[in-house]
């Protein structure tokens, strides 16, 4: 036995299994300190199954999907958080305002091919045409967005590979890159606009502010209450960890 909760138990055989299953996925045996660290989850997991079941959200025998909306009803029933107030919305953006400033920002183009010969000549014929961006990606591009004409989407700093990120944000709003290499080829990058980073005013930032702390005083909560069921269980955290590493 290495939890009882209730009159029900959970033996080691079952980490076991678990345990094989990890490294079947990962291909290779865990370490002692892996499967110690996986133990403290697999016990909360299966404690707050015995939990669910005790309290007529699950049937014996339930398959492991059934477990996971048991437990997922189980929290969502027992765990109430009272939404956040306006005086603690507004000291968080006393606190946060700079943090909570807009990043700077661009919407991004490509033409991706695969040698640099391609890429010079992609980079001649816009300058003949820059309008003719859209229909280059769509006819040379090797990109998966050759078929919205090149358009990648809209980028902070840090969201773009490596690679390119220093080339695109050093671009003017309207402007098209030499050749970039990176490892899927040669691109030739297009600033179509440019957002500054700037500050929110507490109006603009309320709604994220009020996300921000539902959600940690939510997670808080959650752990308080797997904390409890837990605080009833006995636990036998040597038996567990007595298995060899297969």
């Amino acid at each position: 036995m290495i939890l009882r909760l209730d009159g029900s138990e959970v033996r080691r055989s079952e980490f076991t299994k678990y345990l094989a299953g990890v490294e079947a996925r990962g291909e290779a045996p865990l370490e002692p300190a892996a499967r110690a660290g996986l133990l403290e989850s697999f016990l909360e997991e299966r404690a707050l199954v015995i939990e669910a079941g005790a309290r007529g959200l699950l049937a014996p025998g339930a398959s492991s999907d059934e477990e996971r909306r048991a437990v997922a009803r189980l929290v969502a029933r027992e765990v109430k958080t009272p939404a956040p107030s306006e005086a603690e919305i507004r000291e968080y953006y006393g606190r946060h305002e700079a943090e909570l400033a807009r990043p700077e920002r661009l919407a991004l183009h490509q033409v991706l091919v695969g040698t640099l010969n391609e890429a010079r000549d992609v980079k001649r014929r816009l300058a003949r045409n820059p309008k003719a961006f859209d229909s280059i990606a769509r006819s040379e591009s090797k990109g998966p967005e050759a078929e919205a004409g090149g358009y990648m989407g809209v980028f902070e700093r840090g969201q773009l590979p490596a690679e390119l990120e220093t080339f695109a944000f050093a671009l003017a709003e309207g402007a098209t890159s030499d050749p970039v290499q990176s490892p899927l080829g040669y691109h030739v990058l297009r600033v179509d606009s440019r957002q500054a980073a700037s500050a929110q005013s507490f109006e603009e930032a309320r709604d994220e502010i009020e996300e921000r702390l539902a959600r940690r005083r939510r997670s808080e909560a959650e752990r308080a209450f797997v904390a409890g069921v837990m605080a009833r269980s006995r636990v036998n955290h040597a038996a567990a960890l007595r298995i060899p590493a297969s």
